[in-house]
């Protein structure tokens, strides 16, 4: 099982905001969607793009290289990209928003 880290606090992403985190060494996009914090591998199966950089529309976050989509609750990813993103597990203690790979 893995380890659970802090990444952030619930104050510093409002809904409809996304920013970059790390968890052991790897970019992870973390994602506010109407009170609902979400987080992903921050990059692109296609090409290795950041996607956080890109725009969130909706449940999507679109690769700003060639506008793959990703779904940031499932990881499912639209074309050019070839695989979903991995998906990270999210736990909210008091103020703090913790995260941890998804098994």
């Amino acid at each position: 099982m893995s380890k659970f880290v802090k990444v952030a606090k619930t104050s510093d992403l409002a809904p409809g905001e996304k920013m970059l985190v790390e968890y052991d060494d790897e970019d992870v996009g973390l994602f506010n969607l109407d009170g609902e914090f979400y987080a992903i591998s921050d990059v692109c199966t296609h090409d290795g793009g950041p996607l956080v950089e890109g725009h969130l529309e909706g449940e999507c976050i679109i690769c700003p290289r060639h506008g793959a989509r990703f779904n940031i609750k499932t990881g499912q990813q639209t074309m050019p990209a070839f695989s979903p993103v991995p998906l990270y597990e999210v736990k909210i203690e008091g103020e703090d928003i913790l995260i941890a790979p998804k098994e």
